[in-house]
């Protein structure tokens, strides 16, 4: 086609996702590629790779992450890729380390603190109180909240969830794209909208950015609650958040994909926390 060199990351990852987005338009992968690399101005077959390779990435970082929350959030590359070697994933250990350089994951240093979590000794940061007891006596006494995330052939998306302890039911929710603030935020913002706090309610979560945020925190100051998190690195903390995405994860994620979009997740997400006759029903 007359150009030379490597194409830019931009118009790779846009290649990409326009396949992605149209194989339900187009008889087949290769018909689809056919059309895409025509509109952007890329071979076909380097387009088919890079497809190739999206789909493989988005498969190894979701099983990249599972190893590393298995092994208590220790394990740094080297492991995990000797992990997913016995598991059969013939993968480079360069490809680990940018994956888990993406993801934001990393292990634990002897002799010196793995800086995951930034702060200072004398910075505000909310007490837990919650300490391992998820009971409530009433509705609205106790949420705690978490968020997970989803290999789909667009990326990685992430879903977040808020459940009252007292019924264990999901009150607020939010697929997205990008793991910022705004992601958890939406999640709060429709847990108030579908409920009326009159007494005291505590907010529990990990220590995650998106949860420490400024946005986040005068959110829950201005809806009168209190805020609670675990401390760093123990899954047992937000024992019963983790307990209801693993069920996510296992009744719809698992049981449900391979995932092509936000949309798809987010439909079968609704199903299985409002009710559906296909998927299941979480909160009735």
């Amino acid at each position: 086609m007359g150009r030379h060199g490597r194409y830019p990351v931009e118009i790779r990852e846009r290649a990409v996702r326009l396949v992605l987005d149209h194989l339900g338009e187009c008889d087949s992968e290769r018909a689809a590629i056919t059309s895409i690399a025509e509109k952007v101005g890329c071979s076909q077959e380097a387009l088919r790779k890079w497809v190739r390779q999206a789909q493989r990435d988005a498969v190894l970082s979701e099983k990249i992450r599972t190893i590393w929350k298995d092994n208590f959030e220790v394990y740094g590359a080297r492991k995990v890729w000797r992990q997913l070697m016995r598991d059969g994933f013939r993968v480079a250990r360069c490809t680990v380390e940018h994956l888990m350089r993406l993801e934001g994951l990393r292990g634990v240093v002897r002799g010196a603190t793995a800086k995951t979590t930034v702060s200072r000794p004398d910075d505000p940061r909310p007490l837990d109180l919650v300490l391992r007891e998820f009971v409530a006596s009433r509705p609205n006494e106790l949420w705690v909240a978490d968020f997970t995330y989803v290999a789909a052939w667009t990326g990685m998306l992430y879903v977040a969830f808020i459940i009252d302890v007292f019924a264990r039911m999901i009150v607020g929710r939010r697929v997205s794209s990008s793991m910022n603030a705004d992601l958890t935020l939406d999640a709060l913002e429709q847990a108030l909208w579908a409920r009326e706090v009159k007494e005291r309610l505590i907010h529990h979560s990990d220590r995650g950015s998106q949860y420490l945020s400024i946005r986040y925190s005068d959110r829950l100051a201005d809806a009168g609650i209190d805020p609670s998190v675990g401390s760093v690195g123990d899954s047992y903390d937000n024992a019963l958040a983790e307990s209801v995405i693993g069920l996510f994860k296992t009744e719809v994620i698992y049981r449900k994909g391979p995932w092509r979009t936000i949309e798809s997740v987010e439909y079968a997400t609704l199903g299985w926390v409002t009710g559906s006759t296909i998927i299941g029903f979480w909160n009735r």
